[in-house]
């Protein structure tokens, strides 16, 4: 790790020299924008939009709007002249409970390392605050800004972890906090059974990103010139049910049975939400085989089924035929010998 800032921490009248290391790291896989064609890098151009020449960054200031088209320009020199620039102190303020400060406040965290010959006094501050059961409030300043943090102990080492103003923290406004609205007790306690059989001790290595892991996976199969695997899909959040008990219900007995825990009450009745399930898988294990047996049902075409009648006709009729003729044979020679006049004597 690279040192980000040095000072000291402001302890009564200790001060201990430190050196400041960013504690966390984003893992987001980045990328960069780029020509489709041709996969050429895109490159952006500082200019000014008064004169539309290009700047480099020495000529680039720091400027305030305060409207009308006004513009406050503030140089280096402005800011060199602040007392925050010159400030490398962690100026310990106050030591609270650390349930007092709500997590809504912490922003950023930094791990301070002891510098030079002030591991002892480094180590004193951290067994005492550890012991206190206590968090510090201190005021540091941090790439120009003066911040509000806290210092607590963690894994054996002083951790900073910088903090928003109060004004930076936002009030909620719905308008849903102005409805009365009334929970019945069933439906408390049945959510608090929900609570109870999902309860567990959080371990954070637990839980992956399975997002970045999916796209890590089409990266490299892009690398590599191989066919992406085509992840399953999850199961659909099913819709919103009317009937809220129903659905707290089977949201318990789907929790117990990720436990491997039986349901209340033995088997589990089918509710609106495990029905419909049910409902769906059947309906496709049982669409493809019905369409094979519908398939193997269906009529012949009529085309060759009228060719082999056309065929089995043929020889029927060559046979009536035949027989015709014969029977008229013999009527014909009997009739041509009455018709024959009789010879006289």
């Amino acid at each position: 790790m690279r040192a980000i800032w040095k000072g000291a921490v402001s302890f009564g009248l200790v001060s201990i020299g430190v050196k400041v290391y960013s504690a966390t790291e984003e893992k987001d896989i980045r990328f960069h924008q780029v020509h489709r064609d041709d996969g050429g890098r895109i490159r952006y151009k500082r200019t000014c939009s008064v004169c539309g020449e290009e700047v480099t960054y020495d000529d680039i200031a720091k400027g305030y709007d305060i409207g009308g088209g006004e513009m406050v320009i503030l140089t280096d020199e402005d800011f060199a002249e602040l007392p925050l620039t010159t400030s490398h102190a962690i100026d310990v303020l106050e030591f609270v409970p650390a349930e007092q400060v709500d997590p809504i406040l912490y922003n950023k965290a930094y791990f301070l390392e002891p510098e030079g010959s002030a591991t002892k006094p480094y180590v004193l501050l951290r067994d005492a605050l550890a012991d206190s059961e206590r968090v510090a409030i201190v005021k540091v300043a941090l790439r120009q800004r003066e911040q509000l943090a806290t210092l607590r102990v963690r894994e054996g080492v002083l951790l900073l972890n910088t903090m928003l103003w109060p004004d930076e923290v936002r009030q909620p406004d719905f308008g849903f906090l102005d409805e009365d609205l009334k929970v019945r007790p069933p439906e408390l306690a049945m959510a608090s059974s929900l609570i109870d059989s999902m309860a567990g001790e959080f371990e954070p290595d637990a839980f992956t990103d399975d997002y970045r892991a999916a796209l890590q996976e089409v990266i490299d199969a892009k690398i590599e010139g191989r066919e992406v695997v085509q992840p399953e899909e999850e199961e659909a959040a099913p819709a919103a049910a009317v009937d809220l008990m129903a659905a707290l219900k089977a949201s318990v007995d789907r929790a117990r049975a990720a436990r491997g825990e039986a349901p209340e009450g033995g088997a589990a009745e089918p509710t609106p939400i495990s029905a419909a399930r049910s409902a769906q898988k059947a309906a496709k294990a049982t669409k493809a085989p019905a369409k094979k047996a519908a398939e193997k049902k269906a009529p012949a075409k009529k085309a060759p089924a009228k060719k082999a009648a056309e065929k089995k006709a043929e020889p029927a009729k060559k046979t009536a035929a035949k027989k015709t003729a014969a029977k008229k044979a013999p009527a014909k020679k009997a009739a041509e010998k009455k018709a024959a006049p009789r010879k006289t004597a």
